[in-house]
């Protein structure tokens, strides 16, 4: 039997962990090395890039890439998660809010901008989790950090108090401090009741598996998986001679010509399968990641 390798898009469901869904895909793929990119808290649904066998070590291109959210803000309640799974914290008249008045603040949340984590992130403090200390009752300081908003646009429902929303943002941007930092710009508090991740770079959640379709393909023997070239789509690629391949496999510096290069570069046998990744050293390319040969 084949060892699966490479890329599974799976649409998490609301309610479970995305180590829950790694467990999950484990035992439905048979194979232990599975890992994921860009953490879904439990209430959040929509796309998690999945990496199978040894392609797990090309998740950190995809944790990189920008992504695209969709949910729910209800204004005039604060939790102390800043979503709906939180207790709630504060309650505050929501003023008259029109479309206009939304979009001008959201405009000034739009562009490069300092965020403060919440309690309830996995960021390390001290050797401990945030939302370990948050359980503990612990607040500690937390250092801003840059992130980019790309686009931030919200659409009213018939509740004047609950609007949906569309984010497209940098890595490392938490969508639910944005919506609690659009309440206080529009003279109220709020929380996240929906959130959907939409897109991670080129993968869409129109594009991924339920865990269900994943059980019952993975049962009939379909190659669920994609190949592991697809999770560096996006990065310049080369074509590499048969005395290149060796010297990549070698670990050794490669030597071609690729104009304009300047970060991570994808190198590929003759059949377009994924061998490495190399990134320019002075007079030549440095294999940065090899991996196993495709003898198929």
């Amino acid at each position: 039997m084949t060892t699966p390798n490479g890329l599974l898009l799976i649409d998490k469901p609301r309610g479970i962990t995305s180590h829950d869904v790694v467990a999950k895909v484990r035992r439905a793929l048979k194979e232990r090395r599975v890992g994921h990119a860009g953490t879904l808290d439990p209430m959040a649904t929509g796309l998690l890039v999945i990496g199978v066998g040894p392609a797990t070590r090309l998740l950190r291109f995809a944790q990189g890439q920008d992504k695209v959210y969709t949910g729910t803000v209800q204004f005039g309640i604060a939790t102390d998660s800043l979503d709906a799974d939180g207790a709630v914290i504060a309650t505050q008249a929501v003023p008259a809010l029109t479309t206009e008045a939304v979009a001008s603040a959201a405009a000034t949340l739009t562009g490069p901008l300092m965020q403060i984590p919440p309690m309830v992130s996995a960021i390390k403090v001290g050797g401990k989790r945030l939302h370990e200390l948050a359980r503990e009752g612990v607040e500690v300081e937390r250092a801003p950090r840059s992130i980019v908003i790309n686009s931030f646009t919200l659409t009213p429902t018939a509740d004047n108090a609950v609007w949906d929303f569309e984010v497209g943002c940098s890595v490392g941007t938490y969508v639910r401090v944005l919506l609690a930092d659009l309440a206080v710009a529009l003279g109220t508090v709020g929380h996240l009741t929906a959130l959907r991740r939409e897109r991670s770079g080129t993968h869409t959640a129109a594009e991924a598996l339920s865990l269900d379709e994943l059980a019952q393909r993975a049962d009939a023997g379909d190659d669920v998986v994609q190949p592991p070239r697809a999770f560096v789509e996006h990065l310049p690629t080369y074509e590499a001679t048969e005395e290149n391949l060796l010297r990549l496999r070698r670990g050794q510096r490669l030597a071609f010509d690729l104009p304009g290069a300047t970060g991570d570069i994808a190198v590929v046998d003759r059949r377009g399968h994924l061998a490495g990744i190399v990134h320019p050293r002075e007079d030549g390319f440095q294999p940065d990641l090899v991996l196993p040969e495709v003898l198929a």
